[in-house]
């Protein structure tokens, strides 16, 4: 003994004697739709977020499934994200690193000044409290770290030369060139100069 779906009703119990050219009897039809939804604040790269009731409608007119929308975060132009902390680099002149200076810094919030003490070093990392991304379900917020690049001038006319020459003299800095290690060529041309 064997039992199966009846083939006139497919087992629904109801015969349809004029079926819907549209959707063959099925009860939906595909089609595209756009939806608009809430993301919460906080959501990182990868989350999905569900949407009760908004997946296609089951067969027969049954309810209808649950829509999962997976998150794909696009790269920032200034801020690199590290779970809930920003991170940020910024370059400064050497002038303003070694004189210090105020800055200001466009956060997500508006603007920020920034205070860059005098002997500011590169890799020196700023620490702005509270200036980060929202934690998801919370009230509380990431950190935005600040690197500091502090970028050395590439050309120096004459005049610029000699006042770093003059600062370097009253700082009792040498500023000779020297080589850890000579290759052969560096070896030719030194015996050739003397």
């Amino acid at each position: 003994m064997t039992t199966r779906a009846c083939s006139a009703c497919g087992g629904t119990g109801e015969q349809i004697p004029s079926p819907c050219p549209t959707c063959g009897a099925e009860g939906r039809v595909r089609a595209r739709r756009t939806k608009t939804i809430d993301v919460p604040a906080g959501i990182e790269d990868g989350m999905r977020i569900r949407l009760a009731g908004q997946g296609e409608v089951g067969p027969g007119g049954g309810p209808a499934g649950d829509l999962y929308v997976e998150i794909s975060e696009l790269p920032h132009d200034r801020f690199t994200r590290d779970g809930a902390d920003l991170h940020c680099t910024i370059a400064v002149p050497m002038t303003s690193a070694a004189l210090g200076a105020e800055l200001t810094l466009e956060t997500l919030d508006g603007e920020e000044q920034l205070d860059i003490r005098p002997g500011t070093q590169s890799g020196t990392v700023l620490h702005l409290r509270g200036k980060g991304v929202p934690k998801l379900r919370s009230s509380a917020r990431g950190d935005l770290y600040v690197h500091v690049e502090v970028r050395t001038p590439t050309r120096l006319d004459d005049e610029q030369e000699e006042l770093l020459r003059q600062l370097a003299a009253l700082r009792r800095e040498d500023v000779s060139v020297t080589t850890r290690s000579q290759g052969l060529l560096g070896k030719v041309r030194d015996a050739f100069r003397q």
